[in-house]
């Protein structure tokens, strides 16, 4: 995220509002403002399948099935036979995160 006015907005009003030590105050606003502009606070849908994917439900079906394919491809168990156990189960994991959003999505598109 390339965002910057929670910085400045943070900046301003912490200045403002801590009035016993207003440098104290932008810094404080300044480190609030970085948070929300990184999305710290957001929380993660977990039931948004075209998240789990990097899309949104504007894509069409050959935007779908591209980056099904492409992110299936990367982190396929398969991959990495070689590799430590832990990466391994992470890609596992990863791998069967995958497969739920687009099931789902043919779900919900009628397929």
């Amino acid at each position: 995220m390339n965002r910057w006015y929670g910085k400045l907005l943070g900046l301003v009003a912490g200045a403002l509002l801590f009035r016993p030590n207003p440098l104290f105050g932008a810094v404080v606003g300044l480190l609030l403002g970085h948070a929300f502009d990184s999305d710290w606070f957001r929380l993660r849908r977990h039931d948004d399948p075209w998240a789990e994917l990097g899309l949104t439900d504007e894509a069409s079906d050959a935007e779908v099935e591209q980056a099904y394919r492409r992110l299936i491809s990367q982190y396929h168990p398969d991959r990495l036979a070689g590799a430590a156990p832990e990466l391994r189960a992470q890609a596992e994991q990863r791998s069967r995160a995958i497969n739920a959003a687009y099931d789902r999505i043919r779900t919900l598109r009628g397929r």
